[in-house]
């Protein structure tokens, strides 16, 4: 990951993720800002406004007090002591006297007796460079602080140098920027309290329109009658929330309504197969009684019609099985509750297994089954068709050799039915379609085969789409896994409830 991807993944994960909190902090941020830029304006106004003062004060002072000290240069009586003409000056007052470059006396105003003062070799050198040009300079003293000073010719060629402490201007800044930071502290505090509260209050419709998109997110909406929630109250064109609401309603409105027609549509199709296979079980079995009746006739039958009336009886074998599978698929879908009791899945794999090995010996048929049986909750007679159809299909649809493993297995998630083959695997452009009715797949493997087959092995494409309805009847799933060599159908039912053990 480069730098600039590394940034923004660190920006991401400390920038708060819901609208709520940026707009919170982006108000307290912008606030912060403002009260930052008022409190240094503040501050820049009050230090310049009190240097100017304290530069008028030096200017009114003039050289008053360096000029009392220029008869008592060094080598002077009483140099080292000097004692200047304080009256009327303002405490901290520093005054020093240069002739030649070279300090010859200096002093401070104190409140007490006594205006001498030490300075090194370092702050004489920089008294010596404050500029004679009437105007006010900064000045550090090591003994005494920040100062500003003014220099100005004496009248026996010598310079005064007059300046103030710079003290009470830096305590009144600090002392500001204290208040500032109180103040501007709890200004923050309320501000995004109070912010929080408002931007929660403000995003109340834009939250009921989250909550109602969720609502319907979480509605079966792939079959079924479906009834979507309340519309977004919140619908006034002059807001953005409004608008958003009004879409979202006129949305779910459209969907609905194309909901109901899926629906509509759904149902008088499922009464048309219920009804047309009920229909067609009658002219079926009469076809296959006449032809097996004419099968029984006592008299010589010649050899093309024998072979016409075992096609016959054939076809409508195949045909009533096809309108029984249909038949049965519609009740599922129209939601019929199927038989709810204990049902031995051993003993039933056992038979349906027994059953495969006797159509097809050239199959290797294995069982893989616990110890102890496996007792679930459903209707005997359609898990029965489950596991007929699973090992048909595997039968049907793997060449001869192929080895078929049947599982059983029992545990917290779940019984779960398994039927492997090592066959030649279901291609993958129609493995997500191998439950669809009527699903077809090429000659090596059709997918959708597997209930209804006949004599010449062709089935009706309703086998794998009973194993799952019957499954999802039941509370559970179907499922497939296939690659060459590994073709592995799973069907999961819930376990037992306790009260039907």
């Amino acid at each position: 990951m480069t730098r600039s991807g590394r940034l923004r993944a660190a920006a991401r994960r400390v920038l708060p993720r819901t609208l709520r909190a940026r707009l919170t902090c982006g108000l307290v941020v912008l606030l912060a800002l403002g009260c930052a830029a008022v409190g240094i304006a503040a501050v820049v106004t009050l230090r310049s406004f009190l240097t100017q003062r304290l530069d008028q004060q030096i200017a009114q002072a003039g050289g008053t007090f360096p000029a009392s000290l220029e008869h008592r240069g060094r080598g002077e009586p009483d140099a080292d002591n000097p004692h200047g003409d304080t009256r009327r000056q303002t405490p901290g007052t520093f005054g020093a006297r240069l002739l030649d470059g070279k300090v010859t006396a200096a002093g401070v105003v104190r409140s007490g007796a006594g205006t001498s003062v030490r300075l090194t070799a370092g702050d004489e050198a920089a008294i010596a460079a404050v500029p004679v040009d009437g105007g006010v300079h900064r000045l550090h003293l090591s003994a005494l602080g920040d100062y500003r000073v003014k220099a100005v010719d004496g009248d026996d060629g010598d310079v005064l140098v007059t300046g103030l402490p710079l003290d009470g201007v830096e305590d009144a800044v600090t002392r500001l920027l204290a208040v500032e930071g109180g103040v501007f502290g709890g200004a923050l505090l309320v501000a995004g309290a109070a912010g929080a509260f408002w931007v929660r209050w403000s995003l109340r419709p834009l939250r009921r329109v989250a909550d109602t998109a969720t609502a319907v997110t979480a509605l079966p909406l792939a079959s079924g009658e479906v009834t979507l929630p309340d519309r977004v109250p919140d619908t006034d064109p002059r807001t953005e929330v409004g608008r958003v609401g009004i879409a979202l309603n006129r949305m779910l409105g459209h969907v609905e309504g194309a909901l109901g027609e899926r629906h509509a549509s759904q149902e008088r199709l499922r009464r048309f197969a219920a009804d047309a296979s009920h229909e067609l079980r009658t002219p079926v079995a009469s076809v296959r009684g006449h032809a097996e009746l004419a099968r029984l006739h006592p008299g010589p039958v010649p050899p093309g019609v024998a072979r016409a009336l075992e096609r016959i009886t054939a076809e409508s074998v195949r045909m009533g099985g096809m309108v029984d599978d249909l038949l049965l698929l519609a009740r599922l879908d129209a939601g019929r509750p199927l038989a709810a009791e204990p049902v031995d899945l051993t003993r039933l794999v056992l038979d349906a297994v027994d059953d495969a090995r006797a159509a097809g010996p050239d199959h290797r048929w294995e069982l893989d089954l616990p110890e102890e049986p496996v007792v679930v909750a459903g209707d005997p007679l359609r898990l029965q068709q489950v596991a007929g159809n699973l090992l048909g299909n595997a039968r049907r649809h793997t060449p001869p050799g192929t080895r078929v493993t049947v599982r059983l297995r029992q545990g917290g998630d779940g019984t779960r039915f398994q039927v492997e083959d090592d066959g030649p695997g279901i291609p993958e452009g129609v493995r997500d379609t191998v439950f669809e009715r009527f699903a077809r797949a090429d000659h090596t493997r059709p997918e959708g085969a597997g209930g209804g087959a006949g004599p010449e092995g062709h089935g009706a494409g309703l086998g794998l789409a009973i194993v799952e309805a019957v499954a999802t009847a039941h509370g559970g799933t179907a499922d497939v896994r296939s690659r060459p060599g590994a073709t592995v159908f799973t069907v999961t039912l819930p376990l037992p409830h306790p009260s039907q053990d």
